[in-house]
Order: C-alpha cells, then structure tokens, then sequence
C-alpha cells in the first residue's frame, strides 16, 4: 500500500511524526506537508502562483518528508502528482478536534477530500488540545483504527477524532448542532483594534454524535461523502414545485 501523509499544522507538527510512524506499519510511506501552519484553510487552492517543493528539513526515520509552499490540499495534489497517485492519504494527526460545524473549514479534512476527488481514499485524523496530546498513548488507538479502515474498502472519506483517554471506539455521525459565531475585539501592543473570530456551540451535543463520542471518551470514526444535495428537500421541490 502506497500511503501519502499531510496536514494543516505544518511539516514540524509531533501529530504528523505520529501519524507517518503508525501509516509505515501498513505499507510505503512518504509525507508531503505544508512548510508552515495551514490551519481553518478549508480546502483552498493555490491557484495565483506556482507550487514548490523541498526536503523536510526534520528527519521521518527513514521516511520521504517533502514540505510545500501551499495548503493542505495542495500537498495532495502535488504528492500524488510526484508519487503517481498513492492508494491512500492520511491527514493530520491534527492537533485540535475537528468535529461537527468545524468540519467545513477544517484544513486536515480537506486534505482528506482532495483525496477523494483524485480518486483515492481519504482519511482525516485529529485529536483535542485543551491539554498536551500524548500521542505514544494514542498508538492503539491510530493503529486500530487505521486498520479498520483499510480493509473497508465502501469508506472513502472519513473523519477521525481521538479523545485524550480513549476508553473504545464508536461509529458516529456529524453534529449539526448551532454554533454562536463570535467576534471578540481586542487591541494589539500599538493600540490598534483586531478581532478574534470564535465559535462556541449553544446547545448540547447528540448521543451518536461525533462531538457526544469525543465528551464521553470514545474515538469517533464519522463516514463523509463530498455529495452536498440534500436528497429529501430536492425530492420535495421537484414534487412542490415543478418546472419545465
């Protein structure tokens, strides 16, 4: 198995030196990260100037490392440009949750679909911050759900968060619950205004959810697809209101 490792924190980042020690138990392994931190890019593209690639600069034991001047979704395209379309791409291990809302702007995510739109298997990897990631405590847990994944061979796209302390695994879907979108000022040492862009959910998270697995200590494995149509609501406008 031919595997392509990125992220959106950057080519220095513990959780990608993670995610590239656990991806070579599975098959060859080349890392191809951005050269500094692309976090809540989304999935931008890099079209206004051309790309470039060099040696990381840090050792991957024995592992290919390439940095980009792009975003994540970017090292995609140019990994699997240079390394003639690997089977599959892992993106992360971010170093931050990417659960619910924050899937769509997630740059880790986005790795993962641009992967799926080249025809391979996508596979997202993140875990929360709030203190320290242990990520030799985490092993298992990758590994475990690393080899879950692989041999599914339906799951395209999918987005997987671990807690500190896993205590199992759970299958979940997207929390969709509101976010309060907040803009909190402050002032700069010169005095001059900025503004923080913050979001804090208003309400609790579902049972099932990725957002409920994570409080509650269980690794969420949310199945995605890049397909946005809400299939329901199209059914009802072409019966509602038809048009020639």
């Amino acid at each position: 198995m031919k595997i392509l490792v990125t992220n959106d924190d950057g080519i220095y980042s513990p959780g990608l030196a993670a995610l590239a020690k656990i991806a070579a138990r599975f098959g060859e392994v080349k890392v191809v990260a951005p050269d500094v931190e692309q976090s809540s890019m989304g999935h931008a593209i890099t079209a206004s100037r051309p790309l470039s690639y060099k040696k990381s600069p840090i050792e991957f034991d024995g592992i290919d490392a390439w940095r980009v001047n792009g975003t994540p979704a970017d090292c995609v395209a140019l990994g699997q440009h240079l390394w003639d379309k690997p089977d599959v791409v892992l993106s992360g291990i971010n170093m931050g949750p990417n659960l619910g809302n924050a899937m769509w702007h997630s740059g880790t995510l986005a790795a993962a679909k641009q992967a799926v739109l080249f025809g391979m298997k996508g596979i997202a990897l993140s875990t929360p911050t709030d203190k320290e990631p242990d990520f030799d405590a985490l092993d298992p847990f990758v590994e475990k759900a690393l080899a879950l994944l692989f041999q599914n061979e339906h799951l395209n796209l999918v987005n997987v968060n671990f807690p500190h302390d896993p205590q199992g695994v759970r299958w979940t879907r997207q929390s969709v619950r509101l976010y309060d979108n907040q803009i909190v000022p402050a002032l700069d040492p010169m005095g001059r205004k900025h503004y923080w862009f913050t979001v804090i959910p208003m309400e609790p998270a579902e049972e099932g959810t990725d957002r409920w697995a994570i409080e509650n200590n269980f690794v969420s494995i949310t199945p995605l697809r890049l397909d946005l149509t809400n299939e329901a609501d199209l059914e009802k406008a072409q019966k509602d209101y038809p048009v020639n």
